[in-house]
């Protein structure tokens, strides 16, 4: 079976709401599910992994932002996570994991080594796995003990994934206390259970998710949690037209399966004035642009943030910090 090679700073979406990151040296893997399709419980799987367990190869981190339903941790998928050397999870489902497992409180951190000596800081942050005003379990939880995360580190993207959280309030919580993520990973799909607060959204729907990142203002929204599940009410169509509606379409990272998506917020060191000129980057974000590199011709602006067109060189390359270059 063949390895996926690492990536240097990229995620692909695997199905589901599981998602590869390769970053900072690091592969990991959040809400692993890697059944085929079928029933589980009252739940039903309907498309199986675009990618398997054994393709990732070795895995340094796993997320899980909980263990209680089999939509965000499925029969292979807790093998997998076990067989990881971290597991990062809520606190009950790290009790009931065991293991490599470590539970996370909203708003504490676990610092992760980097093969390069460096450090990945993941934060759990909150989520809300359904209606706000929904009954509360007696820890005071909707549904279920949900978290998302937020992985920093030096030289390296902020990325927020957000678990299955339904709560837009939330969302401004954690944009106010993290503001500026470079990419997002947004668990959407408006998942339903009729006998669920009364067949609501226990995750984002289309218009919430634009609205989410609107709010977080990321240079990059990756959608997940949108297909392979029966009870995921929305898929990319409506996330395609709900970004569009909301002019955030030049945010929406909707790849197939399995697809390689850049992450911005990259430093590219070095790379400032006649430097610059005939660098083969490819694109990347400069300031919220979408940017070409076009050979000895210097950098043609592609896209902007609400998906207006220009061309033309910068005026002057010197002047740009190269802190701000990204890939």
């Amino acid at each position: 079976m063949t390895e996926l090679p690492r990536q240097e700073c990229a995620a692909l979406v695997v199905g589901g709401p599981t998602a590869v990151l390769d970053l900072g040296g690091l592969r990991i893997v959040s809400d692993p599910t890697f059944d085929p399709p079928g029933p589980h419980g009252y739940l039903t799987k309907t498309a199986g992994p675009a990618v398997s367990e054994g393709e990732l190869g070795t895995v340094d981190l796993v997320l899980v932002s909980h263990d209680n339903h089999p939509d965000n941790l499925d029969d292979r998928g807790r093998v997998f996570a076990l067989a990881a050397p971290l597991v990062l999870t809520t606190r009950s489902g790290a009790g009931r994991l065991g293991g490599p497992a470590v539970g996370l409180a909203p708003w504490t951190s676990h610092a992760v080594d980097r093969p390069d000596g460096g450090s990945l800081t993941v934060t759990a942050v909150p989520a809300v796995h359904g209606p706000e005003d929904g009954e509360r379990d007696a820890d005071g939880f909707v549904n279920c003990e949900v978290i998302g995360f937020v992985l920093a580190g030096p030289d390296l993207p902020t990325v927020y994934i957000s678990g299955d959280n339904a709560s837009i309030r939330t969302v401004a919580e954690i944009a106010r206390r993290i503001p500026g993520p470079d990419a997002v990973v947004l668990h959407a799909g408006a998942a339903r259970v009729q006998s669920k607060f009364q067949d609501r959204a226990l995750s984002l729907d289309s218009i919430r998710a634009a609205a989410a990142a609107a709010i977080l203002g990321p240079a990059a929204v990756i959608a997940a949690h949108y297909d392979g599940w029966a009870h995921f009410t929305e898929g990319r169509s409506e996330l395609v037209r709900a970004f569009d509606d909301a002019g955030l379409s030049a945010q929406l990272r909707v790849a197939d399966h399995g697809t390689w998506i850049p992450l911005p917020g990259l430093p590219v060191a070095g790379l400032a004035g006649e430097e610059a000129v005939g660098a083969d980057l490819g694109e990347f974000f400069l300031d919220g642009w979408l940017v070409d590199a076009v050979g000895d011709a210097g950098l043609e602006l592609a896209e902007g943030p609400d998906g207006e067109q220009r061309a033309g060189l910068l005026p002057d390359l010197n002047d740009v910090d190269e802190r701000h270059l990204v890939i």
